[in-house]
């Protein structure tokens, strides 16, 4: 008999009323919920890439430090889904989404223009954020499950959709 998906609630999302860019990734990992933070997993190259990025050394600093740099860069961090059924931290894995309000974060973050997303799963709602009026590019994920691309690659291509 099949164990059941556990149904997971995500992070609160970090972003401010200075963010010109929301980078949005699917579902925080198993290591993220534990953790309560975003990108927790020590594989995974998102504070490595958005640290050479921003030129702070992000990965080295404590998480709440980590925060309040990202939100003074006019940065914000957020998923697509608030929750979701999940066996494990692949996306391929989650069922019974719901996602999170996108029509809400208009009115809290009113300078956001662009929202990067960090992956093709959360890039399923490109369409959506394109009729919400905001500016949609879709990045190479930072997950350790995407092994196909360079560090190098990776940081080149953020590095073009974070500078606007």
């Amino acid at each position: 008999m099949a164990r059941e998906a556990e149904c997971l609630t995500g992070l609160a999302p970090v972003i401010d009323t200075r963010a010109r860019v929301l980078i949005l990734g699917s579902f925080p990992s198993a290591a993220s919920l534990a953790a309560g933070q975003y990108y927790a997993h020590p594989q995974n190259q998102f504070w490595r890439v958005l640290g050479a990025v921003t030129g702070q050394p992000l990965k080295e600093m404590h998480y709440p430090a980590r925060l309040e740099a990202v939100k003074a860069a006019g940065i914000g961090i957020w998923d697509i889904y608030a929750a979701c059924e999940r066996e494990g931290s692949l996306d391929s894995a989650i069922r019974e989404a719901t996602e999170n309000d996108f029509v809400g974060l208009q009115k809290s973050a009113p300078a956001l223009r662009r929202i990067c997303f960090n992956g093709r799963t959360a890039a399923r709602r490109l369409r959506e954020m394109e009729a919400l009026g905001y500016e949609a590019v879709v990045l190479p994920s930072t997950s350790p499950a995407h092994a196909g691309m360079s560090f190098e690659e990776k940081l080149a291509r953020w590095r073009a959709a974070l500078h606007t």
